[in-house]
């Protein structure tokens, strides 16, 4: 009686997960994908004020040194260390404002959209203070100093303190 009683409830079992298996949809590929990039996003040190402020004073140090300026240049140089460290600072919070949006679910494609315009609207104006305070100190210098600020500001931009919304093409392009 145990013999037949125990083969059914085995047919059952296989039975039953032949057609709980068979009703689960594969995963999509992009499904997938995109699943595991979160996952990867999240397992992501996140970077802090302390690191964002540290990795911004090693460029700006990598690119006044690089210029080699001269003390009649150094009197610029202040406008635009000020500026680079604003752009920098705005950029590190509107990545955490989308971070956090992202984690609380924010998922309103049109809030998304204004958010986007106002970050570039703010992108825009950085830009346009740092050409106003970099304009007097980049006519002071040589063709070697402007040859030098091009490498500079590009591999500056390769390490992400200062690109502006639209990726690394942000400021490099505008030098």
């Amino acid at each position: 009686m145990l013999k037949p009683l125990l083969a059914a409830a085995m047919m059952t079992l296989i039975a039953g997960s032949s057609l709980v298996h068979a009703q689960q949809r594969p995963e999509a590929p992009a499904a997938a994908a995109e699943t595991a990039g979160a996952r990867e996003r999240a397992e992501r040190p996140r970077m802090s004020a302390e690191d964002a402020q540290a990795f911004t004073d090693a460029r700006i140090a990598a690119l006044k040194a690089g210029l080699k300026l001269t003390p009649e240049q150094e009197k610029n140089w202040p406008a635009v260390e000020t500026v680079i460290r604003d752009l920098a600072k705005a950029r590190f919070e509107r990545m955490n404002a989308r971070r956090d949006a992202r984690r609380d679910g924010d998922h309103d494609p049109i809030e998304r959209l204004r958010q986007r315009a106002d970050a570039m609207t703010a992108s825009a104006a950085g830009l346009k203070r740092l050409a106003d305070a970099s304009e007097p100190l980049y006519k002071s210098l040589d063709e070697a100093q402007k040859r030098r600020l091009t490498v500079l500001a590009r591999q500056a931009l390769r390490g992400g303190s200062w690109r502006g919304e639209h990726g690394p093409r942000g400021l490099h392009h505008r030098l």
